[in-house]
């Protein structure tokens, strides 16, 4: 028996109508998934910090997602886990022609082989009749302007280099003073989205992954907040209002010791 094979055993235990869990037989793939995003951002977490024992467990919780999601298809007579194993050997096989076909041609270059797989998933989907719908459309915002703009760029409209990038961002930021003093809401959240997608835009032209870039300010966001509330405990100042500017004192102290 295989290990997968045991998995998707004790998913159907799990689910079974009379002897299991009653958690588990009323969920469906729509409620559980928020947790599967979940489980995807702390295995990202995981491989970020060089956790090999956590990318060994979130690996594994991830799975357990991809296996709960498919017994719920199997009860509904959709698919089962077979199908959806078939179906990613004989896509990636389809888009690998430079392996697995006859003629191999593992000559091709970095950017031939992205052409090449950006042409084929093309060839597979339907097409809207907006020219980037489809792209990464289901992915979180942040994810998808950088994979946006680099469509965009196959197409040749993108800026030549970095500097007029970060002019565009100075421009944005200018944009969102005006609409600030305007009071208008939907106005100030557009020149908002305008900043994060220049922003975004210079991530790319730096070769930075925006969400990547993100994540791991979020640590050390983390990191350094937390230092600066535990020195606020240890010399007994309360956390308000009044004490920023001892709080900005432990903050800039947390640079040079949590990095």
């Amino acid at each position: 028996m295989t290990s997968l094979t045991k998995l998707t055993q004790l998913m159907a235990a799990l689910r079974d109508p009379q002897n299991g869990c009653p958690w588990d037989i009323k969920q469906t793939s729509k409620s559980i998934a928020s947790y599967t995003l979940e489980e995807t951002y702390e295995l990202l977490h995981a491989i970020q910090s060089d956790d090999t024992e956590n990318l060994k467990e979130e690996l594994g919780d991830l799975l357990f997602h991809v296996v709960f999601h498919a017994q719920i298809a199997a009860e509904n007579n959709q698919f089962d886990i077979d199908d959806i194993v078939q179906n990613i050997v004989d896509k990636m096989t389809r888009r690998h022609p430079h392996v697995f076909e006859t003629e191999q041609n593992n000559k091709l270059s970095d950017s031939d082989l992205k052409k090449q797989w950006q042409q084929l998933k093309q060839n597979e989907k339907l097409t809207s009749s907006r020219i980037l719908d489809n792209i990464g459309h289901k992915f979180p915002a942040l994810i998808r302007a950088q994979k946006l703009q680099d469509a965009a760029a196959e197409y040749h409209f993108d800026w030549p280099d970095v500097a007029p990038v970060l002019d565009k961002i100075e421009e944005e930021i200018a944009e969102l003073r005006e609409a600030m003093i305007s009071k208008n809401r939907d106005h100030i959240q557009d020149e908002m989205g305008d900043i994060l997608f220049a922003c975004t835009n210079l991530a790319r032209h730096i070769d930075v992954d925006a969400e990547a870039a993100l994540r791991q300010t979020n640590e050390k966001f983390i990191r350094r907040f937390d230092y600066v509330v535990k020195q606020m405990e240890k010399a007994g100042i309360e956390l308000s209002p009044s004490q920023l500017e001892q709080m900005e004192i432990f903050w800039q102290q947390s640079k040079s010791v949590t990095g």
